[in-house]
């Protein structure tokens, strides 16, 4: 995550200065894709479930009665910013395949870094400069198109304001993507169940870090009013823990749980390549996003360990390179679900013929050094 948006070494930003974009293109029907590898949209599925319901909600019909707090929702981190052809691997990248990708895998939240750019509110990572994943209202877009086209799914966006926008310049985005008419807004009598905000048509669920709440945009939601965060900067396997890190105003992840704020379990392991130079690491993702639960580092084991902490289980988990794992099962094991109507058909790695920022990869670099030496010196890409 992005709380307090590390800045690059000078260096770093002199030697970055060609934008990394990844540009979206369109399908026949004129609307973007978000990355030359899109999403093939999975077909409706339906099962008895054992409770007698042959409707899926956020593909299971188990869930259709459970409330939104009451269900773990698996999370690409930082959704836009993708190490892939479309960004030459960009050491940037925090993600292999792109969100409409990622939420026909069954991943139910997407959180995401903005900034100001010119005056647009723009997808990018710690600086434009690094990786530029287009405007926040092309990406939204691509979200309700998706939404559009599956009527029964829940869907959370946590966006990271990372330059202070007001709520009313992003009511306007959300207004002008067509998803504003998708939002949810708490009625202060607890969250209802997957069906009641499928049926009322509100089941988009915004989270902004930091925005000052308006009545006139409700359903943007300031994110420490409802949720709360573990430690994100972990560069060991050992280092997952369930200590509350955010927000600064409860005392325990017990007293957060007390107040009725919902868990959000980050999972990402980063590189440690030098002082203050982290990177997401792929080389260990394999052990990250394992289900399993019986090693130091598995997602599933994160999981078992704060539920049992927190006598909850979380309801929000952000993961890197979401693909490996795959991370959604830890989630599926936590819902005690059997999913339907998901589709892997997206998940085609592309193999990139000219990278404009070097991704990192032991193998190819010899050491960390060379890999340094490369790309200029960066700090924190989270």
């Amino acid at each position: 995550m992005v709380p307090s948006l590390c800045t690059f070494l000078a260096a770093a930003a002199a030697a970055l200065s060609a934008t990394v974009q990844a540009l979206p293109q369109q399908d026949s029907n004129g609307v973007s894709l978000l990355s030359t590898t899109s999403a093939v949209a999975a077909s409706p599925s339906s099962t008895i479930s054992s409770t007698g319901s042959t409707t899926a909600c956020n593909n299971s019909p188990d869930l259709c009665a459970r409330s939104y707090a009451n269900i773990t929702h698996m999370g690409a981190h930082d959704s836009s910013f993708l190490r892939d052809e479309s960004t030459g691997n960009s050491i940037a990248g925090n993600q292999y395949f792109n969100a409409t990708i990622a939420l026909d895998a069954g991943l139910r939240l997407l959180q995401v870094q903005v900034h100001d750019r010119n005056g647009v509110i723009q997808m990018c990572h710690t600086s434009c400069s690094l990786l530029d994943a287009g405007p926040l209202e092309t990406w939204l877009g691509q979200i309700r198109a998706w939404m559009d086209a599956h009527p029964n799914e829940v869907v959370t966006l946590l966006i990271v304001n990372s330059d202070g926008k007001s709520a009313a310049q992003f009511g306007a985005v959300f207004a002008q993507s067509g998803i504003a008419k998708y939002g949810y807004t708490p009625s202060g009598s607890g969250w209802p169940t997957l069906q009641a905000m499928i049926s009322a048509g509100t089941r988009l669920v915004t989270f902004i870090a930091s925005i000052a709440p308006s009545a006139q945009y409700p359903y943007l939601l300031s994110e420490f009013d409802h949720v709360f965060e573990t430690a994100f900067e972990v560069t060991s396997l050992a280092g997952f823990n369930c200590t509350l890190d955010r927000p600064a105003s409860q005392s325990s992840a017990a007293a957060a749980v007390g107040a009725g704020l919902l868990p959000l379990l980050n999972h990402f392991k980063y590189d440690v390549l030098a002082a203050s130079i982290l990177v997401p690491d792929e080389t260990l993702i394999a052990t990250t996003n394992s289900p399993a639960t019986a090693a130091d580092g598995n997602l599933g084991r994160h999981v078992q360990l704060c539920t049992r902490e927190w006598g909850t289980k979380p309801t929000f988990v952000l993961v890197d390179f979401f693909s490996e794992g795959p991370a959604v099962a830890a989630a599926d094991a936590a819902n005690g679900i059997t999913p339907v109507g998901r589709s892997t058909a997206g998940q085609v790695k592309a193999v990139a013929t000219g990278a404009a920022v070097p991704s990192y990869n032991p193998a190819r670099t010899g050491s960390a050094a060379a890999f340094i030496a490369g790309v200029v010196a960066m700090v924190v890409l989270v």
